[in-house]
């Protein structure tokens, strides 16, 4: 996905259902890198 290791799972703060959904709900940084070089760029 682009994200360093342990972003999402090395905390002890979140439960496992919470990790998942964090992650389904992310945007991809290597997805908005794109686009929003596409929007600059034209």
């Amino acid at each position: 996905m682009g994200l360093p290791a342990g972003w999402v799972t090395y905390t002890h703060q979140l439960t496992q259902n919470q990790q998942i959904a964090a992650l389904g709900n992310g945007v991809l940084p290597l997805q908005s890198v794109a686009a929003l070089s596409i929007l600059i760029d034209g």
